[in-house]
């Protein structure tokens, strides 16, 4: 009886063998770890893609050095620890395809330190169990998405930015003004709005020419963006001569100050204007606005158009200023002048 045994038990260590040479010449970059998180098979496709030999990770727990510069669990170091709830943590794109049972996708961007370089890769981790439902193993596989990846990303800015000023579109600005709109309702902290205009420009397309004009709207969008300094802040053309900043978690006060730093500097620029009744150099006018969204605002549009009217109030009473939607009134009161009814009131998207 110990021959059929034999047999079959040499038949098992040749199938592992077998397994183990066809993963190795695998095109597809795999590793696999062992219940301990050290690494067992490294394959060739790996190395490449990697840039780190099977020599310098089997036996050892540093398959993170092929993708990080400090350490943190790969996606199967994740399944070997059953930890689907720690995929947000680590990755952007993440999928757990069953509990200690399929094994978990994520998708993401790695830093690979002995490339000297960044890739997308896209990777797969599934664990191996033994008849017991034991894991004796996790295997790792790799994509690189590298090129998709900026492609798709080039495609994005492309559908958000604007052509000639390099600043968020229209439509990014409606995106995001819906979105921090929302979450000031959630928070309810104030949210600010600029609207800046730069003053007499058909004036200054028609006694400079339009590709003098197009620089302008560049010189102006810098000064504009450089005043966009926390993560959630745009700055974006809004058409034409005309230019949006977001502000979120602000209020009048310091959104004002901002405004006129923009202001300031672009006046700084001394760009030759000349034009008769436009003034020797360009100059912008601004409209500031802010609010706390409360549950009787649907939408932004109460934002938009206070912002608006202050712009048209700057323009109403001179041009070459900053006026802020809550003192509107007493600006126009200052100047000895009525206020009259402004241009239809803007509409969120």
């Amino acid at each position: 009886m110990a021959r059929p045994r034999k047999a079959s038990t040499k038949a098992v260590d040749v199938a592992d063998s077998y397994a183990v040479r066809l993963m190795q010449h695998l095109v597809v970059p795999t590793f696999v770890i062992d219940p301990k998180r050290r690494v067992v098979i490294w394959n060739r496709a790996c190395e490449r893609l990697t840039g780190l030999a099977a020599s310098e990770v089997i036996g050892t727990t540093k398959h993170w050095q092929a993708f990080y510069e400090t350490r943190r669990p790969c996606l199967a170091d994740l399944v070997a620890l059953d930890r689907p709830e720690q995929l947000p943590e680590f990755y952007s794109e993440y999928a757990a395809r069953g509990h200690n049972g399929l094994g978990f996708s994520a998708e993401n961007w790695c830093v690979m330190p002995k490339l000297g370089s960044q890739l997308y890769l896209a990777i797969d981790a599934g664990p191996i169990h033994d008849e017991a439902g034991h894991l004796i193993a996790v295997v790792e596989t790799l994509r690189d998405l590298t090129d998709q990846k900026r492609a798709e990303t080039a495609l994005k800015e492309l559908a958000t930015k604007d052509g000639l000023t390099g600043l968020s579109n229209r439509r990014a600005f409606d995106q995001m003004l819906m979105t921090e709109w929302a979450r000031a309702q959630r928070t309810q902290k104030p949210m600010a709005l600029l609207f800046v205009d730069v003053d007499h420009f058909k004036l200054f397309n028609d006694r400079h020419g339009h590709q003098s004009g197009d620089e302008c709207l560049r010189a102006v969008a810098d000064v504009v963006s450089r005043h966009a300094t926390r993560p959630l802040d745009l700055a974006s053309r809004y058409g034409g001569e005309e230019f949006a900043l977001i502000l979120p978690d602000m209020d009048c006060d310091p959104a004002c100050v901002i405004a006129e730093e923009i202001r300031r500097a672009v006046m700084a620029l001394r760009i030759a204007h000349g034009a008769i009744g436009a003034g020797d150099h360009l100059t912008l006018s601004v409209g500031v606005a802010s609010h706390i969204p409360g549950e009787a605002d649907g939408g932004p549009d109460r934002l938009l158009g206070a912002a608006d009217e202050a712009l048209y109030a700057a323009k109403r009473l001179g041009r070459n200023r900053v006026i802020c939607a809550e003192r509107v009134l007493a600006e126009f009161a200052c100047h000895g002048r009525e206020p009259v009814p402004g241009r239809a009131a803007r509409k969120s998207a």
